[in-house]
């Protein structure tokens, strides 16, 4: 059967509608999607171990037959399941957590081969939560690097696995099912693999040189189409006429007299750069990059206020619903207190049906001049009466595409003839090194805020290893017992076969089983649905709930000034950067606030990284850090700093590629027409493929 990258994954044999529905959950329903469904982690099968010679707090694998049947205790929801294997060396225990099929397994003379995570408790070894191999399984699979993907539940690894063994299968039968992207002398110049090679050895590498060099030309890859894509962007947006001409207004000025705070150094030379852009003969453009906490909303409320006060309407969009509800929350608190002229209205896509009519009538009229929102800010039915000046706040949030979409609310507004495009005011508590936010924003003018505000405690940093966990825990329970909350940071959602990794749903229950009753622990996830997220951080924002586990869900904008423990789990898989956007959800109350990372890995280099965040607080420095810092070696675990959306490159593991992609992307546009040659077409092709089909890029 002939093939085409735009298929259904259901052409594929063992993919029937359920399966691609549940692929579908992760974005992938083509070929060419699932050939760009990029692996997360991979996983080496380690050479058998005895018993005898296992060490505490180790991965093994041990050859061994079951001794004993199955018992079961329960920790309140948590369901633990024990049994024993023995080799000729001894015996070990084992131990699963809510696997009650595990019983019809394990049956007692069995052989296989156990692989886990090994502990001593008192004079014997305990394997937690072991992955079981047949003798075939393991043989086949020693040595080798297996690809791990980001799951949903109901989806194994094995399943994707043979997925994309058939997908890579057709396309080596059949060379023109997948075009080379990369015209030959940009792959020849930089000593490239070709696409076909680069996506084998993606998922299934043959070792860690192979697997580098894949990676190397599919981020390169990334980087030059979003950077083609910037450009054009740039050269659309390059000095429009402003079509919503400002004055500054005693409204702005009296707001800045009334705040309890004076504005810092940065925080005045940033609201003169807005004022100047606002005011001036050409639409503003300009990103505001300040670390957590140094006053961001601040600058926003006067640019929203200018915007209102000139007769205007201003919009505000937050990526997560929480974060949108939070700002409306401010503003309208603004409101009351210094008697601003805003109506705000707030529109999320979990309201009803009823409050979204009459929130796009507000809209619609202008009786509603402060609009602050999701994604649901530009939707269709979504019409604006002046719409002058957009905020997107966390920009690397969203896609270019998206962006776009805003842009056009503001080029439509009221009964317009010619396009209006609004001004531009992006937000990022990201703080991204100088020479790598040149290119990642480069059709925006750069505002920068380094000084944070006069009083603001430093937050108190330690790195510990997994054995301080217990006192970590102690920790917890003595700053609840003083009134306080905290968060607990988890990288995965639920467990998987595949990886040792701390989980959120797995760790709420160890914390309520090992915390007093009285301690109230909420999960949060992104799996949830928004109302659901919504609910527990409002029951966290009122008190309700002492302690919130969660993914890196909860990284941006969440303020909780009564939370003063951030305690992160396997911190060495994340980015510095990431770490540090995380550890500023506490530190915003008058209590003196803790960051403890824990550090599961005895490698070096981990220990190196996670001091540059024991000893700082400064984001920007950290940043550079992080910069410094990453190494080809860092490849394992393929998207570690968690700024900007894009699949597979990273900003700071993968910097050189995205300069030399910035090179290669100034040469090709310097040819006018080079969409239209053929040896460009693949790339254009992609470039409007990716548009065309939806495929968002990461915020510019």
């Amino acid at each position: 059967m002939e093939l085409h990258l735009t298929d259904n994954i259901t052409v594929l044999k063992g993919i029937g509608d359920k399966t691609a529905a549940l692929f579908g959950r992760m974005g992938t329903e083509t070929l060419e999607e699932l050939l760009r469904f990029y692996p997360r982690d991979y996983d080496r099968i380690e050479e058998v171990s005895r018993i005898a010679e296992l060490t505490d707090n180790t991965r093994a694998v041990v050859r061994g037959t079951v001794c004993a049947g199955v018992s079961e205790r329960k920790a309140g929801r948590l369901v633990i399941s024990f049994s024993q294997a023995a080799d000729e060396t001894g015996k070990m225990q084992l131990s699963f957590f809510n696997m009650p099929y595990i019983k019809k397994m394990l049956k007692k003379g069995s052989l296989y081969y156990f692989r886990g995570k090994v502990s001593k408790r008192g004079g014997s070894f305990t394997m937690e939560q072991p992955v079981l191999l047949s003798p075939a399984e393991y043989d086949r699979q020693r040595g080798k690097l297996l690809p791990v993907y980001p799951l949903t539940t109901g989806l194994n690894q094995k399943t994707v696995r043979k997925a994309l063994q058939q997908v890579l299968g057709a396309v080596q039968q059949d060379s023109g099912l997948l075009p080379e992207v990369l015209p030959k002398e940009i792959r020849k110049e930089r000593q490239f693999c070709g696409i076909y090679e680069a996506l084998r050895e993606i998922h299934f590498p043959e070792g860690r040189e192979e697997l580098a060099a894949a990676k190397k030309r599919l981020a390169f890859e990334e980087f030059l189409v979003f950077l083609l894509l910037v450009r054009k962007m740039k050269d659309s947006a390059e000095a429009v006429p402003n079509a919503f001409p400002m004055f500054e207004t005693s409204d702005t000025r009296r707001f800045v007299e009334a705040l309890p705070f004076k504005l810092t150094e940065d925080q005045e030379q940033v609201w003169r750069d807005i004022l100047g852009d606002m005011t001036g003969s050409y639409t503003m453009n300009r990103l505001v990059q300040g670390d957590v906490g140094s006053g961001k909303t601040v600058l926003a409320a006067l640019a929203l206020l200018l915007a209102v006060s000139n007769g205007y309407q201003g919009a505000m969009m937050a990526p997560t619903e929480v974060l949108a509800a939070q700002h409306f929350k401010i503003l309208r608190g603004y409101t009351d207190k210094y008697n601003l002229p805003f109506r705000p209205v707030l529109l999320t896509g979990s309201m009803t049906a009823k409050e979204k009519r009459e929130a796009y009538g507000q809209i619609e009229s202008g009786s509603g001049n402060l609009i602050i929102g999701t994604h649901a800010l530009i939707q269709e039915k979504v019409i604006y009466a002046n719409l002058a000046l957009v905020i997107t706040d966390e920009q690397h949030r969203f896609g270019v595409r998206q962006r776009e979409a805003f842009l056009r609310k503001g080029i439509e507004t009221g009964n317009a003839k010619e396009p209006k495009p609004p001004h531009v005011m992006v937000m990022s508590a990201t703080p991204i090194p100088r020479t790598l936010a040149m290119i990642l924003y480069g059709d925006l003018h750069v505002s920068v805020i380094k000084q944070m505000p006069a009083g603001r405690r430093g937050i108190k940093n330690c790195v510990v290893g997994t054995d301080w966990r217990g006192r970590a825990w102690k920790f917890l329970e003595k700053e609840i017992s003083a009134g306080r909350q905290a968060f607990v940071v988890c990288p995965m959602i639920g467990p998987s076969e595949e990886s040792e990794l701390e989980n959120v749903e797995e760790y709420t229950e160890k914390l309520r089983a090992a915390l007093p009753d009285a301690i109230r622990i909420g999960m949060l996830h992104g799996k949830m649905k928004p109302a659901e997220k919504k609910r527990l951080m409002d029951a966290f924002g009122a008190g309700m709930i002492d302690i919130v586990v969660s993914t890196t869900v909860i990284e941006v904008g969440v303020n909780i000034p009564n939370a003063t423990v951030m305690l992160i789990e396997n911190a060495e898989r994340f980015g510095l950067a990431q770490l540090h956007q995380l550890r500023g959800r506490v530190g915003r109350g008058e209590c003196q606030s803790y960051c403890i990372f824990i550090n599961s890995s005895d490698a070096d280099r981990s220990k190196e990284r996670l001091e540059v965040l024991n000893h700082s607080n400064d984001g920007f420095y950290i940043a550079e850090q992080d910069l410094k810092l990453r190494g080809p070696g860092d490849m394992f675990g393929v998207r570690q700093s968690g700024i900007l959306n894009f699949r597979i490159a990273d900003i700071y593991q993968d910097a050189d590629m995205l300069m030399q992609a910035d090179q290669a992307c100034g040469e090709i546009a310097a040819d006018k027409s080079w969409e239209e040659k053929e040896k460009y077409r693949p790339l254009a092709a992609l470039l409007a493929r990716s548009v065309r089909n939806n495929i968002d890029f990461p915020g510019i």
